[in-house]
């Protein structure tokens, strides 16, 4: 993938991995439309970005208002050609003691939400036969992680529907990418739902730590460019516990070969 003058739609966008997305795609001459809830908080990224931006605030959560936003995303520019699928909430509380509401919000945030995204989007990527989808999972998507049992369920369904929705495009020009970040210096666990569903706020020395979410950008465009399908963004033993857990390339492209051969075709037909 080139990136000059091309169309990435960030979901997510107002801080953290999305707006350091932004900064460095549009450093290699991109175009963004940036989404999130806060546009106080989109305009100063798109302010910084110093280049045309659309600017689409939308809850992800809120079928309709995704529907009027995917229509105008599509028609900016004629077309979308990278979209990622970055919106989400974290947690830090343990099961035992974790309200069911806090798992429906996690996971109608990090996965239902970043399906209805992407399923607005692949109908009008595969007529055009290019473009692509980043979805942003987690390490914790690979590794089951204690504290984080909902966040783990929604990062490892995401990246179940992303392996599948890659396989059922694998003829149409549309690449599929899986993105799974460790620690990233973010607000992501000063946001993250406790056990009754209200804000942590405070951070984790992991996080503290973690990678500059303008160096973790890079790799994922990096990464992206290089046509990569899975996307292990991270350092130490985290990385070690994400490459321990890669899906082999073989494996990829073996259902893409399913698929080639008719597969689909013939569960169609029963």
């Amino acid at each position: 993938m080139t990136f000059a003058g091309k169309v990435a739609w960030i979901t997510g966008a107002s801080s953290g991995i999305g707006a350091a997305l932004a900064r460095q795609w549009t450093a290699r001459g991109g175009l963004t439309i940036l989404s999130g809830r806060d546009i106080g908080r989109l305009d100063d990224v798109a302010q910084r970005l110093k280049t045309e931006t659309l600017m689409l605030p939308f809850d992800v959560r809120d079928e309709a208002t995704l529907a009027e936003a995917t229509s105008a995303a599509l028609s900016w520019k004629g077309g979308i050609d990278l979209a990622v699928a970055n919106a989400g909430i974290s947690q830090r509380s343990a099961a035992v003691e974790t309200d069911m509401k806090v798992y429906r919000e996690i996971i109608e945030v990090d996965l239902i939400a970043q399906i209805a995204f992407a399923q607005g989007l692949i109908g009008p990527m595969s007529e055009r036969g290019s473009g692509a989808l980043a979805f942003i999972s987690s390490v914790a998507g690979k590794v089951g992680v204690p504290m984080r049992t909902a966040y783990s369920a929604a990062k490892f369904g995401l990246a179940g529907y992303a392996d599948a929705l890659r396989g059922e495009l694998s003829q149409s020009g549309v690449a599929v990418h899986t993105i799974f970040p460790g620690s990233i210096r973010t607000d992501v666990s000063r946001n993250a739902l406790t056990a009754d569903g209200t804000a942590r706020g405070k951070s984790d020395q992991a996080i503290d730590e973690g990678l500059d979410p303008d160096v973790a950008a890079t790799q994922m465009l990096d990464a992206i460019a290089a046509g990569q399908r899975e996307i292990i963004v991270a350092q130490g033993s985290e990385l070690a516990m994400g490459e321990s857990r890669r899906t082999p390339d073989a494996l990829f492209d073996q259902v893409a070969a399913m698929v080639a051969r008719g597969y689909m075709d013939k569960l169609k037909e029963g």
